[in-house]
């Protein structure tokens, strides 16, 4: 990019965009992205330039599409300032990573939202919970039903009452899911799967995603 015309407030801004370890990426209020640095290009075995113009939400696995794409919409209608949420996203390879995602509202002089402005702070390799692959299904149709009953708040014997199976076979699923997700208890395993988007955002009862869901 040519630095001439700007004042050092924009070079140092500049800089700053292209040398962050972090990958960071413009997008304007269709979120489609206006310019992405190194980083973020690298994270997803782009050349230079390859990613600009593209729907930043088509990066997103499905799992977490809806809920962020959600977010991103309150920051480009002013309603909110910024957010912090989890990102699973298909990166290189045709592979899928999780991150720390931040978006944050860029208003004008006039004080309107003008772009959005994210930051993607990926995951060290070999954390919880990678997936291998977009498709990756992660529950079977059973633990499903399981996960939906817990985050219902059903106890074990209604669980057991409605799926047909003794309360052995209700907490057998349930610890299976809790190793499954890595988790210590009900509470956690239920707003472990919140965060990586498995159950779809305003429903109620909770619904697991069916890509979640093998067949």
């Amino acid at each position: 990019m040519n630095n001439a015309g700007l004042d050092s407030a924009e070079i140092i801004h500049l800089a700053l965009f292209e040398q962050s370890v972090v990958c960071i990426a413009n997008l304007d209020l269709e979120f489609r992205i206006r310019e992405a640095n190194r980083s973020f290009a690298r994270q997803f075995d782009w050349a230079p330039g390859q990613g600009v113009g593209r729907d930043f939400c088509e990066l997103l696995h499905p799992s977490v599409q809806g809920k962020l794409k959600h977010e991103l919409i309150r920051l480009a209608d002013g309603q909110s300032p910024r957010f912090a949420d989890r990102l699973i996203a298909l990166g290189a390879n045709d592979t899928v990573f999780q991150a720390e995602l931040t978006g944050v509202a860029v208003r004008s002089g006039g004080g309107r939202v003008d772009r959005i402005l994210v930051l993607v702070d990926p995951d060290e390799p070999g954390t919880e919970a990678q997936l291998a692959h977009a498709r990756h299904k992660l529950f079977s149709p059973m633990h499903a039903r399981i996960l939906e009953g817990v985050a219902l708040g059903e106890s074990t014997v209604q669980l057991a009452t409605k799926l047909f199976l003794s309360r052995g076979g209700v907490e057998y699923h349930v610890s299976s899911l809790l190793r499954k997700m890595k988790v210590t208890n009900r509470p956690a395993l239920i707003s472990k799967s919140y965060s990586l988007g498995v159950f779809a955002i305003g429903q109620w009862p909770p619904r697991v995603r069916p890509e979640f869901v093998s067949d």
